[in-house]
């Protein structure tokens, strides 16, 4: 049984996604295609995304940017990533100017806006041609530029060789650091509910996909408890085929988490918690929330979360002993793991585990 395993993998993948200080960000966005690309010997990776940004109208290169739109939009992205010799794992390598050289660095191949219909198509034919019909759907968290989400999603699924249909959704972050920014950004996320919400009901009404893996971070996994707690007391249900949920560092009021695993009752995924009890970030989040504590700094052996944890079947896996960033501690720890998960897959064992499963002791361990 590898269930536990494989929910390790994925949220040491999403840990990745947040890497602190991997590059420079770009003073404009980098979504602006580059014309006769060389893209001989680079891998392109296509990304599907539903967003509830406002279309950008002073940076092409930014396609949506951080306000909130009334309606969900959609859009396709196919980046290029430089050949493996020239770049390191787990890195997303901006170019210096743009256009970017894809030999030397990630380039935007192609940028598209979608309307609903054509995005369940391109949906569709993304999961026919996976052979499985399984969705990774991503939500980023606070601070999260368009294009950097974009890219640094790009390099996950590229470098974890996940197998799964990759799909981005994208709330109105304002991608700056401040106390107003994270207050602006809460708004923001609370706001977009009903558009993940939206998102979620279209990806398992497709009769393509099969399964669905949620990833969250930070302000992103109260983003995604907020849509699915207000699914299942709409619907009665989150659905069957999301079998998945990882809460990687959420920012969530654990108060809040409680009360939300309880009104979803027991028709709803497995989840699985990663944290530890030196993200800075979430202390900050903790001061700033009035003191509550945040779900993804509590000490799962305390209790009462450890008897919390176990009642509601939560996998719990603590990353503080393996040391470096609060963000990206799993990050090296990432091809190895994710090899094995992709290898896994392939022989097509599922996503989900309901026997027991060794201990969960942190990636890599």
């Amino acid at each position: 049984m590898i269930g536990k395993l494989q929910i390790l993998n994925a949220a040491a993948v999403a840990l990745a996604f947040f890497c602190c200080g991997c590059s420079a960000r770009l003073s404009q966005g980098a979504l602006v295609p580059v014309a006769q690309a060389n893209t001989v010997g680079t891998s392109l990776v296509p990304i599907l995304i539903a967003t509830k940004r406002t279309r950008s109208t002073t940076d092409p290169g930014e396609m949506f940017d951080s306000g909130l739109a009334e309606q969900t939009s959609y859009a396709s992205v196919m980046v290029s990533m430089p050949p493996d010799a020239v770049r390191k794992i787990g890195d997303v390598q901006w170019p210096a100017t743009l256009p970017g050289d894809p030999q030397q660095s990630f380039v935007t191949v192609s940028a598209n806006y979608l309307d609903k219909q054509s995005f369940g198509a391109a949906l569709s034919t993304a999961a026919k041609k996976s052979g499985r019909g399984k969705v990774l759907l991503f939500v980023h968290g606070f601070n999260n530029r368009f294009d950097e989400a974009v890219y640094r999603f790009a390099q996950i699924i590229h470098d974890s060789k996940a197998p799964a249909v990759p799909v981005l959704f994208s709330w109105p972050s304002r991608g700056v650091v401040g106390l107003r920014a994270y207050q602006d950004d809460l708004e923001n996320a609370t706001g977009s509910r009903e558009a993940l919400e939206e998102a979620l009901d279209g990806i398992a009404a497709n009769a393509n996909v099969k399964e669905v893996t949620i990833v969250c971070h930070s302000m992103g996994c109260f983003l995604t408890l907020e849509a699915l707690h207000s699914k299942a007391l709409r619907t009665g249900k989150i659905g069957s085929k999301v079998k998945n949920v990882l809460l990687v560092a959420p920012d969530v009021n654990i108060n809040l988490f409680r009360t939300q695993m309880r009104e979803m009752g027991s028709a709803r995924p497995r989840f699985a918690l990663f944290l530890s009890q030196d993200d800075h970030a979430l202390k900050l989040s903790r001061s700033i929330g009035g003191g509550d504590a945040r779900l993804g700094d509590v000490h799962p052996d305390e209790e009462p979360y450890k008897s919390d944890f176990q009642r509601e079947r939560i996998m719990v896996f603590e990353l503080t002993s393996l040391g470096g960033g609060s963000h990206s501690r799993a990050f090296e720890k990432v091809t190895s793991v994710m090899g094995l998960i992709e290898e896994r897959l392939a022989q097509g064992q599922v996503m989900t585990d309901d026997g027991p499963a060794p201990e969960a002791t942190g990636p890599g361990q």
